[in-house]
């Protein structure tokens, strides 16, 4: 499974990258204006400066709904960088946008993902990344998870090179079982990844291994 980092906080994703354990970023406007960052041309700078530190995959939201306006964004966007992915919204003009970019040789993401008729039309449209959103759909009392299983299963069936990237990751528990279920992809807060750490007998183990150097030491 890849490990993206889902914000826009540099430090954060220089903290993962320098873990070893980063693949790429998902991030949005709304992270942008989290951090402060406003104002469409630092925004695009900003974006470049993700880029530069990842050096791999890094989806940039499109704001428009139309597609001629997707268009316009999308190409703005994967201009600043090679490592850009144009990320598009599930929406019928998403979906013919997904499929011009993907024509053209581009990468792309299908976010606000929520069924799999949904992720379906993006995979046959040509995306490279479909992002299910598993905390949204926990949160109206359906499985993320589960729908996370049915792509791909679906996928894997039909052979749609599209991959799966599970978003809207909450905690750790989520990327275990997006894990276990065959998610190419889960996008996460920093936290989410550092909880994979944890565990009280690597904890007491060490504890214990210190205190016996101090004995003998």
């Amino acid at each position: 499974m890849k490990f993206f980092i889902d914000t826009a906080n540099l430090a954060q994703i220089q903290e993962a990258y320098d873990m070893g354990v980063l693949d790429g970023v998902t991030t949005n406007p709304s992270l942008m204006a989290k951090e402060g960052i406003k104002g469409k041309e630092n925004q695009l700078k900003h974006y470049v400066d993700i880029c530069n530190i990842v050096k791999s995959d890094v989806s940039a939201e499109v704001i428009a709904t139309d597609f001629e306006g997707m268009l316009r964004e999308g190409e703005e966007l994967a201009a600043l960088n090679e490592h850009i992915v144009i990320k598009l919204p599930c929406t019928a003009d998403g979906i013919k946008a997904v499929k011009y970019f993907s024509e053209k040789g581009m990468k792309t993401n299908c976010t606000l993902v929520f069924s799999l008729g949904q992720a379906l039309l993006a995979a046959k449209a040509g995306a490279t990344y479909v992002s299910p959103f598993v905390g949204r759909l926990d949160d109206v009392s359906e499985s993320g998870v589960g729908l996370i299983k049915e792509i791909v299963d679906v996928y894997n069936y039909y052979g749609f090179a599209t991959q799966v990237l599970a978003a809207s990751i909450r905690h750790t528990r989520h990327i275990i079982d997006c894990l276990k279920v065959g998610a190419d992809v889960a996008t996460c807060p920093l936290s989410a990844i550092k909880g994979l750490l944890n565990h009280p007998l690597t904890d007491n183990g060490l504890k214990k291994f210190l205190e016996d150097y101090q004995k003998i030491g």
